[in-house]
């Protein structure tokens, strides 16, 4: 089915991103992989091509391009090459939304600047030790003392944590308000008592740097507020959508990707003296996973012109959120099962796919969690 939703200068964004990717990307992932982290001037490198700062302001050095088929081009080429450990999403899908609809004028002539060169490196601080989808049990505090904040805390599963140059840390600020006592605090790198701890060791996801964050007595001028205070937990609720479509973009464009890596990889190993392509059970596997990749696309395409129009609603989002997480789920298993002994070897891509592809059902809300979002919407 004929994808309709990108224009020219997209398909031109598209073939900058994808040189980009088979040049700078795909020959050093590996090697990535296994130092468990991404250099620095990729960022740089991605910066000088105005892929990191699309949708900023030309006046910030921004390609003033808010809308959301560029954020989806760029995962979805990423996906293509299997590079899962390169956090550009939490950078453009997440942390400039962040920015662009709650950072004031002195802020964002202090941050976006670098954030579209690569110089500053971005993160969220979301999830603690306690605490994984109820961000309302968040424990990290934040106590005003003059002009400045004092912190304390802990955070954890921090993509780009070590990395991260600027941190976006949602806070208790007022224990008795409930959701009205949150707030969100940028936190700098070189900021006194603001320590990172190991870099993760994940199951998948091997050259994405995951950390622990922790906060001791760390001052951060109230100047760094994100917004108005105590407004963090609707900050978060409204920005939400965004992210779980950003996994569903990954989602569905990693169907694509393990499913036409196996229709290649059918044809030209033999069993039994024929292509396993021959075999009726590989022809309905792949029939049956074709099919329900070709609806996920079409649900999230649908999807990133419902959030570019700013109709995308929190059920919505929620349910191409766990609907096409657990399709990939199931796809990346039966695409590795057709490779026989050979897709447990993780020197193929699709073992390296079924090992990055078991967080997606987990981050940005568990499936449970998404379930519970449209049921409760449904049931009230």
């Amino acid at each position: 089915m004929e994808r309709t939703i990108f224009e020219a200068e997209h398909e031109a964004f598209r073939d900058t991103m994808r040189v980009f990717c088979d040049k700078e990307i795909a020959p050093y992932h590996e090697e990535w992989e296994k130092e468990g982290i991404v250099p620095r001037d990729l960022w740089l490198k991605a910066g000088e091509l105005g892929i990191l700062g699309f949708m900023m302001p030309e006046e910030y050095g921004g390609g003033g391009m808010r809308d959301f088929r560029y954020n989806a081009i760029v995962q979805e080429e990423l996906t293509r090459i299997g590079a899962s450990g390169v956090g550009f999403a939490l950078h453009t899908d997440l942390v400039s939304t962040y920015l662009l609809s709650y950072a004031n004028d002195e802020q964002k002539a202090r941050w976006l600047p670098k954030f579209c060169s690569g110089e500053t490196i971005t993160a969220i601080a979301m999830t603690e030790p306690g605490t994984g989808s109820d961000l309302q049990g968040i424990k990290t505090t934040a106590v005003k003392d003059g002009d400045h904040w004092v912190l304390n805390g802990s955070k954890t599963f921090i993509s780009n944590g070590i990395l991260a140059d600027l941190v976006l840390v949602v806070c208790q600020t007022d224990p008795d308000a409930g959701a009205m006592g949150f707030t969100i605090i940028a936190v700098e790198r070189g900021m006194e008592g603001f320590e990172r701890g190991r870099n993760l060791d994940k199951i998948g996801l091997k050259a994405q740097d995951t950390a622990e964050l922790f906060f001791d007595n760390v001052r951060v001028p109230v100047a760094n507020t994100l917004g108005q205070e105590g407004q963090g937990f609707i900050y978060l609720m409204e920005k939400l959508p965004q992210e779980r479509l950003t996994i569903s973009v990954v989602a569905a464009a990693a169907c694509r990707t393990v499913i036409d890596q196996t229709v290649e990889y059918v044809k030209s190993r033999k069993a039994f003296g024929r292509p396993i392509a021959n075999f009726q059970n590989s022809r309905f596997v792949l029939a049956e996973l074709e099919t329900e990749a070709q609806i996920a696309r079409v649900f999230v395409d649908r999807s990133i012109m419902e959030l570019n129009a700013g109709t995308l609603t929190v059920q919505d989002a929620a349910m191409g959120k766990w609907w096409s997480t657990e399709l990939q789920k199931k796809t990346v298993d039966k695409c590795l099962q057709l490779h026989g002994g050979y897709g447990y070897m993780t020197e193929y891509p699709i073992a390296r796919a079924y090992l990055d592809t078991r967080i997606q059902t987990i981050y940005g809300g568990t499936t449970e969690i998404m379930k519970e979002i449209v049921g409760r919407t449904l049931l009230g």
